[in-house]
């Protein structure tokens, strides 16, 4: 069944492609998602009406996915992790973290869907991920995993010593809030 494409369809085409698709992918997902209609004569005579406009768009999406990998590409990007002592981590890296790291240290918001890595992320180290910007426009980016397991117990312990001390802080005041309604 051929279709009008609303918008980019990954793997299939961008805005304004008539493509070729199942029946029921189209009737079940692509039309109730608003993300195509069907290739009929009245909607190809309207499509080629917006030609223009989707032009411009589709311009305007190219030069901000190539700002953006010139942002990108190339840069480092640090993700705190637990690690053991034969150097694996407690889990793996996921895509979100790499999101949330590149969000955090170069002030660029990137959907975590569009992060790609060949495998999963469980040791330390140097790891290159791919970032699908739009369509055929990607950015090279390394990621850097790596604290030890040891920091954060230490910060636990720092923090069960501070708990400690307001504990102590609090009795004087418990008890001189009681002494009043003892007389």
């Amino acid at each position: 069944m051929k279709v009008i494409l609303m918008g980019e369809l990954r793997g299939k085409g961008g805005e304004g492609d008539i493509v070729d698709v199942a029946q029921g992918y189209a009737e079940n997902y692509l039309f109730p998602n608003r993300m195509a209609q069907p290739a009929t004569p009245g909607n190809i005579k309207q499509l080629e009406e917006r030609r223009h406009n989707i032009a411009e768009r589709e311009a305007k999406r190219i030069a901000d996915a190539n700002a953006l990998k010139q942002t990108l590409d190339g840069k480092s990007v640090t993700v705190e992790a637990r690690i053991g002592d034969d150097g694996q981590l407690f889990g793996s890296v996921t895509t979100s973290m790499i999101a949330d790291a590149i969000k955090e240290q170069l002030n660029v918001e990137v959907d975590r869907k569009r992060i790609e890595h060949a495998a999963a992320i469980k040791t330390v180290g140097r790891h290159q991920v791919t970032i699908n910007l739009y369509r055929d426009i990607n950015a090279e980016l390394t990621v850097l995993v790596g604290v030890d397991e040891k920091e954060p117990e230490e910060e636990a312990e720092a923090s069960e010593a501070d708990e400690g001390e307001n504990a102590e802080a609090e009795k004087p005041a418990e008890e001189a809030a009681e002494a009043p309604a003892e007389q």
